[in-house]
């Protein structure tokens, strides 16, 4: 039987009053951290039309972080750009297609993805709770910033227009997409699909699927910690991001979604602090939300937001 779903649903996440204080630390810290990028040729990956290369960059505690990075090979002037951020179980896709339509652009792997976990691999289960119960050591610390370092990947870039730059993803690359574009105010667009990492504790209660029931594991085992757990979640919740957010944005969920509850979807949409946002919300769809209606919609989105 399918529930009933309320659109104006609220997640019991309340922002930490220091949440602002905490991140603005975080990202003074890791603006300390020359970003050391590199950025090499993948002659086998590149084609006639796209040239493709391996890139590198430095992140928190000393983490190198991989990415992928497209460009079309004949290009006139300064490209608008695109981050896709990945899920959590996948690894970054090399994004030829979004080069060929004229972008730069950038698939980054976060610490523990493939080509990224050699200093931290807490594996999978596991990324969800790694340190759960300390906000200064939790994996999510860093695998946000490593994330969000790919925009100064893309604003070092002379190809690319710095002011033209959009965000993308779907499942933990939605939540990622809600991160970024909250604390990277360089980020002119974002969509997010199915967006993990928003309503942890609701979504915990919601569902019985993973990887949130790794955090349902994780309280049978330690029972005595679940306000500890609580405080950690609420300062990387997306909903506690999503008012920093300005730019147009549009958001897919699936209303039969047993992975992200759609009750947490529709509370993060109406905490964007963007006036310019869109939800869709597709009826008969799971945890893909639409994609295959969907992805119709990001691609002119970011056309008529990105492209002159």
């Amino acid at each position: 039987m399918t529930r009933k779903i309320p659109e104006d649903y609220r997640c019991k996440v309340r922002k930490p009053a220091d949440f602002d204080q905490f991140w603005d630390g975080v990202l003074a810290e890791a603006a300390r951290i020359p970003l050391n990028a590199e950025t090499v040729s993948d002659p086998l990956r590149t084609s006639d039309d796209i040239e493709t290369f391996q890139v590198f960059y430095d992140s928190l505690d000393g983490v190198r972080v991989a990415a992928w990075y497209c460009v079309p090979r004949n290009r006139t002037g300064r490209l608008p750009a695109v981050l896709f951020l990945p899920g959590y179980q996948s690894d970054p896709p090399i994004p030829k297609e979004w080069a060929r339509r004229g972008y730069a652009a950038i698939t980054a792997a976060p610490r523990g993805k493939l080509r990224s976990n050699r200093q931290f691999n807490p594996g999978y289960p596991n990324l969800l709770t790694h340190n759960i119960i300390d906000r200064n050591t939790y994996s999510y610390r860093g695998f946000y910033v490593d994330a969000w370092r790919a925009v100064d990947y893309l604003l070092s870039r002379d190809e690319v227009d710095g002011g033209r730059i959009g965000v993308a993803g779907s499942s933990q690359g939605g939540g990622l997409a809600i991160t970024t574009a909250a604390m990277r105010q360089e980020v002119a667009v974002v969509s997010a699909g199915a967006p993990y990492l928003c309503g942890y504790m609701d979504a915990i209660e919601l569902e019985v699927s993973y990887p949130y029931e790794e955090i349902n594991d994780y309280l049978r085992m330690h029972p005595e910690h679940r306000a500890e757990v609580e405080d950690t979640l609420a300062y990387f919740d997306g909903i506690s991001f999503a008012d920093r957010i300005s730019c147009p944005t549009i958001v897919n969920i699936g209303l039969q979604d047993n992975v992200c509850p759609p009750e947490t979807g529709y509370a993060v949409f109406n905490a964007i602090g963007s006036p310019d946002k869109k939800l869709y919300a597709y009826d008969g769809h799971g945890h893909e939300a639409g994609r295959y209606k969907h992805t119709a919609v990001i691609t002119d989105f970011f056309a008529e937001h990105l492209k002159p």
